[in-house]
């Protein structure tokens, strides 16, 4: 529903519809709190986005897409909401100057790598620690496969990831793992905006705010719509790209009085570009070069790909991120469709004329230039934990933060992370009241 009145008053006012806000929402409605969510998109999710558009067999993912890990706060409440997951079994492959491999070498590299960095005293960005401790031209695919790999499945810069957080991420040796919510994120999220709502929250959909006044005990914020609300506490669960914004641009959420400490510690932070481009053709044409396809890396312009199987068999994503999508991320939609396609093409070893004549649908996902999000999602740079807790710190028992990327934890980047912090946050809240 849209807010229909010039001016509305609460308890507690919550900025964003993600996975984040709607679990706080649903928590604090639950415990008694008058909530008032306000959400700019027109539907509920953030960078949770299931769809089903035209031409394609089955709903697709735009957005979050697996559940990486034991995420255990995600399962739990797909459990409770009454869906199920599953893990997608295939091969992934390589493909190097037209060489097919049936394996994934970083893997192999794993227990080298972690060795020199259980070895690292101080804190580096991973470019500087590859060029430290493996230089030379004997180790140069081993630095181009971590480079890939910390750029390609964290969104991450080389020269600003710690070496450290990914110590911690690789060993666990989980970033293989394709477990997908069957039928998407989307019916979680619905879940939860559902649960709130019937707990006695407010949705406001298609508000986007664009300024908050806030003295202790009182905030106001103003919407884009000329619509006023008021609350005595607020919780901000923006994404780290609004964050980021500077005065002068775009999605800029101006605070009054400013937070020079929080805006300070989102620069610290590290915000991934991603672009998604999920296709599906007539058949499964590639099986027979590539059979049981479940992911293909690649030195492509898109380099990474995968499939839906067992579900969608005809059905591949491709995924651009880190450097390589911020270098492409002002492309068009349909340039960005034909540079899938070609890659596509060379990595079949098929005439391009023939891959588009399999296409079928198309959705292109372009999240850098997303306007309510100017990303996909975080990753740590070096004195992460410090910014992450000042990017989190409540202020004046009044103003409260949320979302995926003040999450501190091994599973920083994703769903889980954002739900993980949006329920911490409404607890804080609530002990704060």
């Amino acid at each position: 529903m849209s807010a229909a009145a010039d001016f509305h008053q609460t308890q507690v006012l919550i900025i964003g519809a993600g996975a984040a806000g709607l679990l706080a929402a649903r928590e604090l409605a639950a415990a008694g709190r008058q909530v008032v969510l306000l959400e700019a998109r027109e539907r509920v999710g953030g960078r949770v986005q299931t769809i089903r558009p035209a031409g394609f067999g089955q709903a697709i993912e735009a957005g979050a897409e697996f559940l990486h890990g034991a995420v255990p706060l995600t399962r739990a409440l797909l459990a409770e909401a009454g869906i199920a997951w599953r893990t997608a079994e295939g091969q992934t492959y390589q493909v190097e100057a037209g060489q097919v491999r049936a394996d994934n070498d970083f893997f192999a590299q794993l227990p080298l790598l972690l060795a020199k960095l259980a070895t690292l005293a101080h804190d580096l960005p991973l470019a500087d620690f590859l060029h430290q401790e493996f230089a030379g031209d004997a180790h140069a695919r081993l630095r181009a496969m971590a480079t890939q790999f910390a750029e390609g499945y964290d969104a991450a810069d080389a020269r600003r990831v710690s070496a450290w957080a990914l110590r911690e991420e690789w060993a666990q040796d989980e970033a293989d793992a394709s477990e997908r919510p069957v039928g998407g994120y989307g019916p979680l999220l619905a879940y939860l905006a559902a649960q709130a709502q019937a707990a006695g929250a407010a949705l406001h959909l298609a508000t986007p705010v664009q300024a908050i006044d806030w003295e202790p005990g009182r905030v106001r914020a103003q919407a884009a719509n000329g619509t006023t609300y008021q609350a005595t506490q607020l919780l901000c669960t923006v994404p780290l790209g609004v964050w980021q914004r500077q005065p002068a641009q775009a999605g800029y959420l101006a605070i009054s009085p400013d937070l020079p400490a929080h805006r300070a510690a989102a620069q610290q932070l590290g915000f991934g570009p991603v672009i998604k481009v999920v296709l599906e053709f007539a058949s499964p044409f590639w099986q027979a070069r590539l059979p049981e396809l479940e992911f293909l890396l690649s030195s492509e312009p898109v380099p990474t790909w995968w499939s839906q199987l067992p579900d969608a068999p005809a059905q591949l994503t491709g995924w651009v991120a880190g450097p390589a999508a911020h270098r492409l991320h002002t492309l068009t939609d349909e340039a960005l469709l034909h540079l899938a396609l070609e890659s596509l093409a060379r990595l079949f070893a098929t005439p391009l004329a023939a891959v588009r004549a399999q296409l079928r649908a198309h959705h292109v996902a372009n999240w850098c230039v997303d306007p309510y999000a100017y990303g996909a999602y975080s990753y740590p740079t070096v004195g992460a934990p410090a910014a992450r807790a000042a990017l989190a710190a409540p202020v004046a028992g009044t103003l409260f933060f949320a979302g995926e990327a003040v999450y501190d934890g091994p599973a920083a980047g994703t769903v889980e992370a954002a739900l993980v912090s949006g329920q911490l946050a409404a607890r804080t809240l609530l002990a704060a009241s």
